[in-house]
């Protein structure tokens, strides 16, 4: 397994691989793998000659109160878990690798921002977008592969690539669970014991809003109003958001029809977790 620290390095060796033919699966992360990445890594093996994996926590998608310098690394950990998962490159640069200038221009994303993660987190989704995009010039995949754990990070990135005409395939891939329910996350390990036992509840919340609906309930504020009650009688944190939104649009909804993503963000003492479900309603 090859590791690149730099953006020359790591040309070098994409322009190599191109130049014998060979397709690149491409699984961005911000390190601390866990078996959702892995997860990835695996869906990518199986489809392309190479696998690149990159490890850098993006400094422009964490506001100022928030868990940058919390954020848990591990390189030497990450570095095993990827060879024994079959990855053939690490990108895995620094801060002023990526970023070594005052840029010259800014990403600013417009749309499916102002609602989930996004109406909380401003600037989130315009650095996520910045590094992504930096992310694909230097890799140059055929096929990106995100976990639909984060799926309003999946909708802004499939937008980003028609937008702007990058030739590459997004590729989501479903939440990957602890055998409880809970989404699979690096921040997971910040939980308290306490913490850790209730939060499945957050899924299994969601799969109960799920089922009402599937057995006659269509008024989005309606499923709104249950998820709250629950996720207030049930959990010691505080909901940040519970929405319910078409997908992927991620447009406001009062009648529940077609493709829609139900979505909750809730805040533990240090950690805020995430999670969702998406599925569309068929009838007539």
């Amino acid at each position: 397994m090859i590791i690149c620290r730099t953006k020359e390095a790591l040309r070098t060796e994409i322009k190599t691989k191109k130049a014998e033919g060979k397709s690149i699966g491409f699984v961005p992360t911000m390190g601390y793998l866990h078996e959702g990445h892995l997860h990835l890594v695996e869906q990518a093996r199986a489809e392309h000659d190479v696998v690149v994996l990159s490890i850098f926590v993006n400094p422009l998608q964490f506001g100022p109160n928030e868990d940058l310098d919390r954020y848990p690394r591990d390189f030497e950990r990450d570095e095993r878990l990827a060879m024994e998962a079959g990855v053939d490159l690490v990108f895995y640069p620094t801060v002023e690798e990526m970023y070594p200038d005052e840029p010259s221009l800014a990403i600013h994303v417009k749309k499916g921002t102002d609602v989930l993660c996004g109406a909380s987190r401003p600037g989130h989704f315009d650095g996520v977008a910045t590094v992504v995009l930096k992310l694909f010039n230097l890799v140059q995949p055929d096929d990106a592969y995100f976990g639909m754990k984060d799926a309003q990070q999946v909708a802004v990135i499939m937008n980003m690539v028609r937008d702007l005409n990058l030739d590459v395939r997004i590729v989501p891939c479903e939440t990957v669970r602890e055998t409880d329910g809970l989404a699979k996350s690096s921040r997971n390990v910040n939980l308290t014991a306490e913490e850790r036992t209730e939060a499945p509840l957050l899924y299994q919340t969601l799969q109960e809003a799920k089922e009402i609906i599937l057995t006659g309930e269509r008024e989005a504020d309606m499923v709104r109003a249950y998820l709250l009650k629950q996720y207030e009688d049930r959990l010691s944190g505080n909901v940040d958001y519970v929405e319910l939104l078409s997908y992927p649009d991620l447009e406001p909804i009062k009648t529940i029809k077609g493709t829609v993503i139900i979505a909750v963000a809730y805040r533990y003492s240090a950690v805020r977790l995430i999670d969702n479900i998406v599925f569309t309603l068929n009838e007539g």
